[in-house]
């Protein structure tokens, strides 16, 4: 049963719900950028061995947590009151930010400080996410709610990369200032969410599918945990695919997946309603935006380790000073994304979704295709257009298709819906990075070998000592560039180095040798993953533009008109 709303409260519940989602959003990348202050902060080398698995837990910890978990808390939204959820949210992200500002420890014990209370602040964060769309479409009118939800998903897409720009420049002033920014906005938006919103819509009292729940937590955990190890080096192998464990892992958490589908067909209540995707226009829009979520996570941290490790350095910029100029230089792709956003959910609104958001991926395929055809050392105007384009193209998609998909399903299922939706996005974040990184491995693990040795006993080093350093898995050396380490000075014996003449140490551990070494075999790896990502938008394009019409619901749930 809904209440009646008044004009006002949208815009309450639309301010609210985008701080919210701004927030979790940008804590999901403002460590990435921050990640050497932080380990120098607790006194942990991330690249020493042993230690990668603590750098990679501390990117892919909150990632996975929110994956999973989305759809059981927007299931709960729908059965104890989705402002509820949310707002238990806000409390959860808020206290969790200060514990981790307040990191006591060190070394190993530091890192699963942070490790742990980055889980429970995922935990917060996707009990924002999972509803806030459900909230806004309970909210607003249809022909309004492209707007809003334009709005609030591009906050949330914006937020990803605002989170990589203020991570750099909050870094610079100390590394506890990366979880400081978020206690006074979650305290705020804590006392506010309580103050103002309301549920709109009461709660359907329902049974808990808790088989449902735990295969599907089970199954999605041990997925995404098995490919974060798999891209970890393994018995003198370049990534982890080969590792039984890492084998094991795939195959049970697919085989608990299996389980949960059956469970999912047998309950009464389900908490994953497979009914749904036979709403062709639900069915299409989860699968446009998996594999936008996995295309776009690619293009994020590809772009980060080809400014920060190559592109940078070449231009003059040290080692260390390439985090935070690596958000800078991005920022074209957040414009592109705050231009196009909330302009495309208002034309949602008028002309319908699939013509925007088909045509806003092909544009994001054409950026890749554009991006694999430049050289490692580009221009920046063209390399910023294409960004421009990239960030437009998925403006254009996000709004109109998260409009069209939760406008797709009845008021009563909207919760789940929204968490569906959220589950989508973030899984294939998190697969993006065992995807590309994947890609971008076998890629250099076929060249880069050959070029470091070749490279280093040209500039004097031993032949043994650049026959070891070749040798390091290709992992240690993306790492070492995604990290602002110079790779030469942080990977190559210190002792070799102390014994080479000052000028060749020099020109070894200065800002153009590396670059210029490892450009050909990135660029080798680079054209596979923009290649991959480019086939992805193509795909996620025919699926929305296969959407058919949508059936659009008023805000008590009447039909009120087909839209395409």
């Amino acid at each position: 049963m809904a209440v009646k709303i008044g004009n006002g409260y949208r815009w309450v519940a639309l301010s609210n719900t985008t701080l919210g989602v701004l927030m979790s959003a940008v804590d999901g990348s403002i460590v990435i950028i921050a990640l050497p202050a932080i380990f120098r902060g607790i006194g942990l080398d991330p690249l020493a061995p042993g230690n990668i698995g603590y750098l990679l837990w501390m990117i892919l910890g909150y990632l996975l947590v929110q994956a999973v978990l989305v759809v059981s808390l927007g299931r709960l939204g729908d059965m104890y009151g989705r402002v509820r959820i949310y707002n238990g949210g806000f409390v959860i992200f808020s206290c969790a930010s200060v514990a981790l500002s307040f990191d006591p420890l060190h070394g190993d014990s530091g890192a699963l400080w942070l490790i742990g209370w980055r889980v429970v602040q995922a935990v917060g964060g996707a009990m924002l996410t999972a509803n806030s769309a459900a909230i806004l479409t309970d909210a607003f009118p249809a022909e309004q709610r492209g707007m809003a939800l334009g709005v609030n998903q591009i906050s949330a897409l914006a937020g990803q990369f605002l989170g990589l720009l203020a991570g750099g420049l909050l870094a610079e002033l100390d590394w506890r200032a990366v979880f400081w920014i978020n206690v006074p906005v979650g305290l705020f938006g804590t006392v506010w969410s309580y103050r103002s919103l309301r549920e709109v819509n009461t709660g359907q009292r329902a049974k808990m599918d808790w088989l449902g729940n735990v295969t599907f937590a089970a199954g999605t955990a041990v997925l995404l945990a098995a490919i974060t190890y798999g891209i970890q080096p393994y018995g003198g192998r370049p990534t982890g695919w080969t590792n039984p464990w890492v084998v094991a892992g795939v195959a049970l958490g697919l085989l608990l997946l299996v389980a949960f589908v059956f469970v999912e067909t047998r309950v009464a209540e389900p908490m994953f309603r497979l009914g749904l995707f036979r709403v062709r226009a639900f069915a299409a829009g989860n699968l446009a935006a998996l594999l936008t979520a996995i295309a776009r996570g690619g293009l994020q941290f590809m772009l980060i380790i080809w400014l920060q490790g190559i592109w940078l350095p070449l231009h003059g910029y040290s080692f260390e000073s390439t985090p935070l100029w690596a958000g800078v230089f991005m920022l074209p792709l957040t414009a592109g994304f705050l231009v196009a956003g909330p302009s495309a959910g208002y034309l949602s609104d008028r002309f319908g979704a699939r013509l925007l958001s088909t045509v806003g991926l092909a544009l994001m395929a054409g950026a890749f295709i554009g991006l694999l055809t430049m050289p490692v050392n580009f221009h920046y105007p063209v390399f910023a257009i294409l960004l421009g384009l990239s960030g437009i193209g998925q403006g254009m998609f996000s709004a109109p298709n998260t409009s069209a998909l939760m406008s797709s399903v009845a008021r009563t299922e909207r919760g789940v819906a929204s968490g569906m939706r959220a589950t989508f996005q973030n899984s294939g974040t998190a697969l993006s990075i065992g995807v590309f990184f994947t890609l971008m491995v076998a890629g250099l693990a076929s060249t880069l070998p050959n070029a470091l040795a070749a490279g280093l006993s040209e500039a004097g080093v031993p032949p043994s000592a650049a026959a070891r350093f070749a040798t390091l898995p290709p992992v240690s050396t993306l790492f070492a560039a995604f990290l602002g380490a110079n790779p030469v000075e942080h990977l190559l014996d210190p002792s070799t180095l102390a014994a080479l003449p000052s000028g060749q140490a020099a020109k070894l551990t200065g800002t153009s040798f590396f670059p210029e070494l490892i450009s050909a075999p990135f660029h080798h790896g680079l054209v596979a993953v923009f290649t991959a990502a480019a086939v992805m938008a193509a795909v996620g394009a025919l699926a929305s533009l296969s959407r058919g019409e949508v059936a659009v619901r008023g805000p008590i749930g009447g039909e009120l008109s087909q839209r395409r």
